[in-house]
């Protein structure tokens, strides 16, 4: 193991509040409370600069689901930077991996969606896809078909147009958001939002209001509608079974594009290779990113349908968009090494049939709990509903404090997960054993007995 002195570790973490600028940070509240440097993984673990190891039960952010410390990537990263360590994809011009990722995220996404877009996050994937649905609809005679709906509380990034996409006050009080041109819907959140209608009839009621909305704004306005197939930031909201089957059929009604965003959800995480393929979906635009590359590397991209791809390559001309790091040669070739890591040693079946049902039964044991309205999970995603009453499903006044609250006594006790608002995340690398998984609910479970000991004290 490394061992690295705690003085250069107090002098980088001074170094950092002094000059770094933090995503997503109270930057006042950070300089108070100062930053750990974290130095080392390996597997499901991390380290932080003195030496404290963490189950990392959260994959550094939705991402490192081939764990920590893969050679595999490493070496074809090093391989590609001794090679060519950078060329455009520009002026008709490729490089060996990018040609050939493109091809396999084709190959894994299956019929129809054949063609790639590659940017270097989700964020400007969701831009990329919104202009290329209004290219596609004003190519085809119809410029006035660009309006786009979206869901409260949905997170697609926090780039202009990502922002706006997404559905969440916070981000949208900030910068005059959302930009025109972007509507929302309810989501489908049934725990908090479904009242007295069961989950299947909320699922139905929320995929209508599509309909109704698409009816208000006149369906020869509508471009498209996009949401997660999980919303994850959100608070890991599973739909009802009946929600998608509806949004699809709506979508094809009324000729409106389905945008998927599978930043979250692409490449296993529900046990499938994306989450359209576990919803039985028929998208034309999905959006890919985190686990393209575990993380190792930043890149992303758009897998675009047939029928819009042929609009966009035959008929539309030049489409003027792209960045200078699209298709990034390196950053292709740690993907490849990742998808060759989770075909060779199968782990998207594992989450399938092995680890995903032993995650869902051990994670469902959290629901007895006093806290705990709803102990919700599919695949290697998991969420817990902090309530104060469980016959009510009243929640706490102040939702974000006491997430906040159980999540850093988590942290303490050695396990990271993350806070939304009152609801507990967990999205764990793909490699996760099942001791490891009874480590993450033990460490939930007597976090939650401590927090409640101590409000009933107060």
């Amino acid at each position: 193991m490394l061992e690295v002195s705690r003085e250069p570790i107090r002098d980088l973490a001074a170094l950092d509040t002094a000059h770094h600028l933090h995503p997503f940070a109270d930057m006042k509240e950070l300089v108070e409370g100062g930053v750990r440097v974290m130095t080392r993984g390996e597997g499901v673990y991390v380290w932080d600069g003195e030496g404290k190891r963490y189950l990392d039960a959260f994959a550094g952010l939705w991402c490192v689901n081939v764990g920590y410390g893969r050679r595999e990537i490493t070496e074809a990263v090093v391989a590609q930077m001794d090679a060519l360590p950078y060329y455009n994809s520009f002026f008709a011009t490729t490089t060996a991996p990018t040609a050939r990722l493109a091809a396999e995220i084709a190959r894994l996404a299956g019929p129809g969606l054949s063609r790639v877009f590659f940017t270097n996050s989700g964020s400007e994937a969701n831009d990329t896809w919104l202009r290329m649905a209004r290219v596609h609809w004003a190519t085809l005679g119809q410029p006035d078909k660009k309006i786009v709906i979206a869901r409260h509380n949905a997170y697609h990034g926090s780039t202009v147009a990502g922002a706006s996409l997404g559905g969440m006050k916070h981000m949208h009080e900030q910068g005059d958001l959302p930009i025109p041109g972007i509507v929302h819907i309810g989501q489908p959140h049934w725990y908090v939002e479904g009242g007295d209608l069961s989950p299947e009839e909320f699922g139905l009621a929320r995929a209508r209001e599509l309909e109704e909305k698409i009816l208000e704004l006149g369906p020869e306005r509508v471009a498209a509608f996009v949401a997660e197939p999980v919303q994850g930031t959100g608070g890991i909201i599973v739909p009802p079974a009946s929600y998608w089957p509806e949004i699809q059929r709506i979508c094809r009604k009324y000729d409106i594009l389905l945008a998927v965003d599978e930043v979250i959800t692409g490449f296993g995480r529900l046990g499938s290779w994306f989450g359209f393929q576990h919803y039985g979906l028929t998208p034309d635009f999905c959006v890919i990113a985190k686990g393209l590359s575990s993380g190792y590397q930043p890149i992303a991209g758009v897998i675009v349908a047939d029928r819009v791809a042929d609009v966009l390559t035959n008929q539309a001309g030049q489409f003027h968009h792209g960045f200078t790091y699209s298709g990034h040669p390196v950053a292709a070739a740690a993907a490849l090494a990742n998808l060759r890591i989770l075909e060779e040693e199968r782990l998207v079946e594992r989450i399938r049939d092995d680890i995903g049902p032993y995650f869902a039964e051990r994670w469902g044991s959290l629901a007895d709990h006093v806290m705990v309205g709803e102990a919700v999970s599919t695949g290697l995603l998991g969420a817990v509903q902090i309530v104060i009453d469980k016959a009510t499903r009243t929640r706490f006044s102040r939702p974000h404090d006491i997430g906040m609250i159980v999540r850093n006594f988590c942290i303490m006790r050695g396990v990271i997960v993350r806070a939304s608002a009152d609801r507990i995340l967990v999205s764990p690398p793909f490699i996760i054993t099942r001791e490891e998984v009874d480590q993450i609910v033990s460490t939930l479970r007597a976090v939650l007995d401590y927090v409640a000991a101590e409000l009933s004290s107060d």
